[in-house]
């Protein structure tokens, strides 16, 4: 990859114990770097690299594959040799004395996360000091897996899904965080509206859990059994879509994981008291469960979701431009910003995305999106070498695009969806995500629907989530409800 050899840079040393990992491993190491530590703060303890990257301020990183590697065995990692895969490209390794060093073996290929996923190897970070010629990383230990502590309030529901499990030829669960209403312990005839909740990319159940209960003060003492989602998969978010890589993640959603709640605590089962809200990645998939099971549910409030125009693949029409990473003239393609300062761009992101391997945001599109590839992974919209499109893999995204689908199946849809859809969208989304949210709006107000899309004026990706905009949703769930009750 271009990186600069030096005579002071160490190889780096990875082996993994026996009571760690007892047979061979298949697949990705990555060793992460901090940023160089002063030197009189060298003798603390040291941060642990594996906790990043971060998207805006990643610090260095690098990759190997392996194939059989056993227990007990050096892999020997050249930092310099041209095999190494590094995040920046052509990072210059002479710089790595001075920084710590945490190596992670991507032990659980069916988690998300790398320095922070449950079952992967690691080791205790190391300062590489000047000098050295070798720097040994054993991985003694495996990343704990998150601990879900029930409480009085919130509770873990796991659920084996056959539909799932069957598509992958493994096991597969599916788990829901349930929140109980403040009146749910003391009101024992009294049944609820489910609000289901999905969290971004990078979010899974355990956000909705709470020690204490959650005081709603809504419309006619409305309140809600509020159920937070796990939308996490080996590719990043399923964003609860069937997909031909991830498998039926919206259908097991409606046909199973959803009974399964319904006969474990008092709900109102009928489709008119489910509601659906989510932000992001989230909002994407909760406007989808809508579209797509439009009589399941009676209502999402959507915020701030990810492209639902692929004419707007974030300021990319991929129907007809030929590179994401770059536009017509040359100039590079942002993919974040800060105000109107472009901070993060395509063609890095991507790079960092392909060092650490599947789970990224950019990947989780394609498995979502794309058809299957020859392997178990996703052929890809745009090449990851060159950021050229490929066409015929976008073709294959038509079938995602919410816009496209809305337009074409409004006869049918129209009736279904009248006064469930509302979405709302910063109008300097952090993410140049409002293009697409504009198009939608566009298009439903030609189709004559009652649809509510709100473009916010001066909020961004995070700012849009005020306390005010959480109590007008809430509010107008109620006053739906109500309409209800009332029949």
């Amino acid at each position: 990859m271009g990186n600069r050899a030096h005579a002071a840079t160490p190889s780096l040393v990875v082996r993994y114990d026996k009571a760690v990992r007892a047979e061979p491993f298949t697949g990705r190491v990555t060793l992460f770097f901090s940023e160089p530590i002063a030197e009189s703060d060298r003798e603390r303890p040291l941060p642990n690299p594996r906790l990043g990257p971060n998207w805006f301020r990643p610090a260095p990183f690098l990759s190997v594959d392996v194939r059989d590697w056993s227990p007990e065995v050096d892999l020997v990692i050249d930092p310099a040799a041209e095999s190494t895969l590094w995040f920046p490209a052509g990072f210059d390794v002479s710089t790595l004395p001075g920084r710590a060093v945490q190596a992670v073996a991507r032990f659980n290929p069916w988690e998300r996360e790398v320095g922070t996923g449950p079952g992967n190897g690691m080791s205790e970070p190391v300062l590489i000091r000047s000098g050295e010629t070798k720097v040994s990383l054993p991985i003694t230990s495996l990343v704990p897996g998150p601990e879900f502590d029930d409480t009085d309030w919130s509770r873990e529901l796991i659920h084996r899904s056959e539909l799932l499990s069957t598509f992958h030829g493994r096991e597969v669960v599916l788990k829901a965080c349930v929140t109980l209403p403040a009146s749910y312990l003391i009101e024992p005839e009294r049944r609820y509206p489910v609000l289901y909740i999905i969290p971004g990319f990078g979010g899974t159940h355990t956000f909705g859990r709470r020690d204490q209960p959650l005081v709603e003060k809504n419309p006619g003492g409305v309140e809600f059994l509020r159920v937070t989602l796990d939308p996490s998969c080996p590719y990043g978010h399923h964003v609860f879509a069937n997909s031909a890589t991830n498998g039926p993640w919206g259908d097991a959603l409606v046909a199973e994981l959803i009974p399964a709640i319904e006969a474990a605590y008092r709900t109102d089962a009928r489709s008119a008291a489910r509601f659906l809200t989510g932000h992001s990645s989230g909002g994407w998939s909760s406007l989808w469960l809508q579209v797509r099971y439009p009589d399941a549910f009676n209502g999402t409030w959507s915020t701030a979701p990810d492209p639902v125009d692929f004419h707007d693949f974030q300021q990319i029409n991929l129907y007809e431009e030929a590179n994401v990473w770059r536009d017509a003239a040359g100039e590079r393609r942002p993919i974040a910003r800060r105000g109107d300062t472009p901070v993060l761009w395509f063609e890095d992101f991507d790079r960092m995305e392909t060092v650490l391997g599947p789970g990224g945001q950019l990947l989780s599109f394609d498995a979502v999106f794309g058809p299957r590839g020859p392997g178990s992974g996703p052929l890809l919209a745009w090449d990851r070498q060159t950021g050229a499109v490929q066409r015929e893999v976008v073709e294959h995204w038509k079938q995602f695009d919410i816009v496209q689908i809305l337009k074409s199946e409004w006869s049918t849809l129209g009736p279904r969806l009248a006064g469930k859809l509302h979405v709302f969208m910063g109008d300097r989304d952090t993410f140049y995500l409002e293009g697409a949210t504009k198009r939608l709006k566009a298009a439903l107000e030609e189709l004559g629907s009652d649809a509510v899309v709100e473009i916010v004026p001066g909020k961004d990706h995070g700012s849009l989530l005020t306390p005010e905009l959480g109590t007008r949703i809430r509010s107008e769930m109620a006053g739906r409800y109500q309409t209800v009750v009332g029949k």
